[in-house]
């Protein structure tokens, strides 16, 4: 399922720039290692190279999720992703230049001295930058004033992740407001944070004090607190809510004129699935290429013994439950479905699911024995090798299915299995896959 990540990763331009900035001046420090003082700045291949390893690193931004929980991450961790970063900025910087065959002004030394010299200078800007922004946070006095509404079994977990040393905080919580009436609030004396039993009276109180933000999370033991939500609301409150039971991904956006929650199983990036999309590119091309030379051989073979179609097309279930032709090559005699009522009663398989016996006579050539008195054929030859799965690279290529996904259904089979077992269509949230 793909994630609607719109731009942001536009909220983390300071961070850009600096990995701009950066590039830049490593680019330019190597060249003036390189060529000392006689270097000109005006030299028409200084300025290429500049301008594409600009584009390259703006391509990286917009397309991968380099600066996904960026504040959170340490050390270890920011330098994989500086890493990565950088090598993906290397790959279409280089790749640009293999395209267009443009001369390059650095030498290969000179150019690995820019990449390493801008991953270290790179992760520690970045560090300085994270520390300056968390010391901001916590220490400015001019934060939004909030009241946290939840239960008393979630109070100290709530206010210990609030309260995360490695995230960015703009605000305080002035006081907490327990749902469940029982709670004693001098339990939470410890936090020295004012903390009461909900009622009108609290309501009123938050409603009237100064207040900017008010956080409620929801647990197991509290009902949606929709009277307390809507009094809110009325006032002008900013609300924040989650849910403690959330256990899916979820993602806040507009669906037409509504403003929406929308949750799923697994959310992709727009980078991971443009990545995705292109290796089942660059593999359908590259698998439909394997089976044209199978064609070549197999395709005389299967007409001679079996006259009809090379091809075998089949009706199966793809992604959204969408129904989508999938191709192979023929691997058994043209009445193969006429003779399959014959042959039930020698049917392995006895939960009416799929058909399996042992030499399976609808299998073309399977007549044919070898000495040890097994089926040799060109039908059990392709099937044993799964050569009959080439053609489904064209469906790869489509964009029916991709290179690596759960394997696609027969229709009678999902609708068997949609009414018994319902969590069993999650499988279908994403492409089928070889």
């Amino acid at each position: 399922m793909k994630k609607n990540t719109g731009n942001r990763w536009i909220r983390h331009w300071d961070f850009i720039v600096i990995d701009l900035f950066s590039m830049q001046l490593c680019s330019l420090l190597s060249f003036l290692v390189a060529h000392g003082l006689q270097f000109r700045f005006s030299e028409e291949g200084y300025h290429l190279q500049s301008a594409v390893l600009f584009v390259a690193q703006i391509m990286v931004i917009a397309f991968f999720e380099n600066y996904d929980r960026i504040i959170r991450r340490g050390l270890f961790d920011e330098s994989v992703a500086v890493a990565k970063f950088t090598v993906a900025v290397l790959f279409i910087t280089l790749l640009y230049f293999f395209v267009f065959n443009d001369s390059f002004l650095m030498s290969r030394l000179q150019f690995a001295f820019t990449i390493v010299l801008y991953v270290l200078v790179d992760i520690i800007i970045r560090q300085l930058n994270k520390k300056r922004i968390l010391s901001s946070s916590h220490d400015s006095a001019n934060k939004r004033s909030m009241v946290l509404i939840t239960s008393s079994d979630e109070v100290r977990a709530a206010i210990q992740k609030l309260y995360d040393r490695s995230t960015v905080r703009g605000f305080d919580v002035v006081s907490i407001v327990l749902m469940d009436q029982d709670a004693d609030p001098a339990c939470f004396a410890d936090l020295n944070i004012p903390t009461f039993n909900i009622s009108d009276k609290t309501i009123q109180y938050i409603c009237h004090s100064h207040v900017d933000e008010v956080f409620i999370l929801q647990s197991e033991k509290m009902p949606f607190p929709k009277r307390v939500f809507d009094t809110m609301m009325e006032m002008g409150i900013v609300v924040n809510y989650s849910n403690v039971l959330m256990d899916w991904y979820t993602e806040y956006h507009r669906l037409g004129r509504y403003d929406v929650i929308t949750t799923s199983v697994r959310t992709i990036s727009g980078g991971e699935l443009f990545l995705k999309r292109l290796m089942d590119i660059v593999g359908g091309l590259v698998g439909c290429l394997f089976t044209g030379l199978i064609y070549i051989i197999v395709a005389p073979i299967i007409y001679k013994q079996s006259p009809g179609p090379i091809f075998f097309a089949q009706n199966r279930i793809g992604q959204n439950g969408k129904t989508f032709k999938m191709y192979k090559f023929r691997s058994m005699y043209m009445d193969a479905e006429k003779r399959k009522a014959e042959l039930m009663a020698k049917n392995k398989i006895q939960d009416g699911f799929m058909f399996k016996m042992d030499d399976d006579p609808r299998i073309i050539g399977s007549e044919k024995k070898d000495k040890n008195g097994k089926p040799k054929g060109i039908g059990n030859f392709i099937r044993n090798t799964s050569l009959d799965e080439f053609p489904q690279f064209y469906n790869v290529l489509k964009g029916d299915m991709s290179l690596v996904g759960p394997r696609p259904e027969l229709p009678f089979f999902v609708e068997k299995f949609k009414e018994e077992i319902p969590r069993y269509m999650i499988k279908h949230q994403v492409r089928p896959g070889m």
